[in-house]
């Protein structure tokens, strides 16, 4: 059994998860925060850690379940119903438009239902389908179906959004 060290596992994982949670709340300083709270309880619980599983599907499972708690502590008003209005564009205004779609991005996936929210947001850091059906508890046959539907609903969001430009 191979040995771990959580430096490692910090530097080799914290973009990713930072990218996954900012796929659930869509929130820069929300994000970093649950990543902060995922990694905390990756390093109080390694030395348990059995290693039945790879060590990402591990801690992606950790994170999806700690933004899964934040997303329900919120469900009393979600972002994604507040009026387009109050958005804050201050820090925004600065941006490329690479940035602009990539923040678009982030939103369209903040809106999908959970398990669409899980699923492409782990695709998205490259995650084996085998891997990504471990973590949700689906078929990877599933997975693979559920991620070409929702590529199919990001797609149209963003016709939808440049239509509108």
């Amino acid at each position: 059994m191979q040995i771990l060290n959580f430096e490692d596992i910090y530097h080799d994982y914290w973009k990713r998860i930072f990218r996954l949670c900012m796929g659930y709340v869509n929130d820069d300083e929300l994000a970093k925060d649950l990543c902060q709270e995922t990694f905390v309880a990756v390093f109080q619980q390694l030395p348990k850690f059995r290693q039945e599983a790879a060590v990402g599907t591990w801690i992606y499972r950790i994170a999806t379940n700690i933004c899964l708690r934040q997303i329900n502590l919120e469900k009393r008003m979600p972002k994604s119903e507040l009026p387009y209005q109050i958005k804050d564009n201050s820090e925004k205004d600065n941006k490329l438009e690479k940035d602009k779609m990539t923040d678009f991005l982030y939103q369209c996936i903040s809106e999908l239902p959970e398990l669409e929210r899980i699923i492409i947001s782990l695709e998205l850091e490259e995650m084996k389908q085998a891997e990504i059906a471990e973590v949700v508890g689906i078929s990877p046959t599933n997975v693979r179906v559920k991620i070409h539907r929702i590529k199919e609903k990001l797609t149209e969001k963003f016709r939808k959004h440049e239509n509108q430009l």
